[in-house]
């Protein structure tokens, strides 16, 4: 039987879904309640019912989980920015590495043992260096509210801080509340402009200056591993990845749709002195298969680091049409990552070698990962569609 919407619910947490959301059942039917964690038993209001499952708001924990913990944060559980604040930092990393490894055996048809350790962010609060703070017309105290969108509806909650970013974020919502939007509605970015690299307003860069390196440093081994000296970065920005790993390669060539990220990208390698490498702008899927069709692809990395919605189905086919000897595949949405995982392994055409996930984005359900392919046959015990 399913609940009715108000209906209250003595629940036990059996999981916490990708996403954050806890999981119980009553009877085979699922009832998702945020700000939980497994064992506990909670009471809970159902706000949604579906065919299959319903949501249900936290009212009150009956009994706590020793991985329970205060939230740092005052706003926690009405700002939707983060989602584990109420876990240890150590239940966090695990319950991540569970998820992600769950999605990719699911989605992607991987074995669990080629997901890596999760790789822990040294800093896991005050890390962010880009927020995106909005603004909305409150017409009960009659006054913006300005802020994040709330974790229960589209309004936008009223902040005056936020936990985890970095400090000069922090002062800067400061200055925007003393100097409000004309009106609500309105977008305000806030950035620390990475040192040394050159990154226009609208373009990306990691928002984690503490475990970058440590991206890179995955990136790099996996590249090393490989013994290829050629790289084609596909969606480059601002050309980090290409720049970064410039030193062990002979060439390699950059490719962004961001016209301004491009021009950046080539102001930021004539910086460094490289000059073994060029930047075009354009899209991936029209320039990816000339660009692999220059050489030999089977001595070609190709390293992609797309949006959250992932690659686009051309781009998949012209890598499967191709074979490049690698492709390093980065990504903060493992979801769509494990579905281009499984095209691009249909048939053998390739397999992934090794998966490493990092903590990019503690206190939040986000997890960025890299993933190793390589063409050939299956690894000994690895199932792939």
């Amino acid at each position: 039987m399913s609940p009715h919407p108000d209906e209250k619910l003595k629940l036990r947490i059996e999981d916490v879904a990708f996403g954050g959301e806890g999981v119980a059942r009553l009877d085979d039917f699922v009832v998702f309640v945020p700000f939980t964690v497994r064992g506990e038993v909670v009471e809970a209001q159902v706000t949604e019912v579906r065919k299959r499952f319903a949501r249900a708001k936290l009212l009150r924990v009956l009994e706590a989980s020793p991985a329970r913990v205060e939230p740092r944060c005052r706003y926690f559980g009405e700002c939707g920015g983060c989602q584990y604040q109420h876990l240890a930092y150590e239940t966090q990393l695990e319950l991540k590495r569970k998820q992600v490894t769950d999605i990719f055996q699911r989605i992607g048809g991987l074995d669990p043992a080629v997901v890596a350790p999760i790789i822990p962010c040294p800093q896991s609060y005050g890390y962010r260096n880009r927020i995106m703070i909005r603004s909305q017309w409150d017409k009960f105290k009659h006054g913006l509210n300005i802020g994040f969108i709330r974790a229960d509806s589209r309004l936008v909650v009223d902040i005056e801080q936020c936990q985890i970013a970095e400090p000069a974020l922090n002062r800067e919502i400061e200055r925007v509340r003393a100097h409000p939007p004309p009106k609500g509605g309105l977008k305000v970015v806030l950035r620390i402009p990475p040192k040394e690299w050159e990154v226009p307003p609208d373009s990306f860069f990691q928002n984690n200056f503490f475990l970058l390196p440590k991206l890179v440093e995955v990136v790099r081994e996996r590249l090393r591993d490989s013994g290829l000296r050629r790289v084609a970065d596909v969606y480059c920005g601002v050309g980090f990845f290409s720049l970064e790993l410039a030193d062990l390669l002979d060439s390699f060539v950059g490719v962004e749709l961001d016209r301004l990220a491009i021009e950046a990208a080539r102001r930021n390698a004539a910086r460094r002195g490289v000059t073994h490498g060029h930047f075009v702008s354009g899209s991936a899927e029209e320039l990816l298969p000339g660009l692999l069709a220059q050489s030999r692809p089977e001595a070609t990395a190709v390293l992609l680091d797309p949006p959250r919605k992932g690659c686009r189905s051309d781009t998949i086919d012209a890598l499967r049409r191709v074979r490049p000897g690698q492709i390093l595949y980065v990504s903060c949405h493992p979801a769509t990552m494990a579905r281009d995982l499984n095209i691009l392994c249909a048939g053998h055409v390739f397999r992934v070698a090794n998966m490493i996930p990092l903590d990019m984005f503690p206190q939040t359900s986000h997890v960025e990962c890299v993933g190793d392919l390589r063409v050939g046959q299956v690894a000994p015990g690895q199932k792939q569609n």
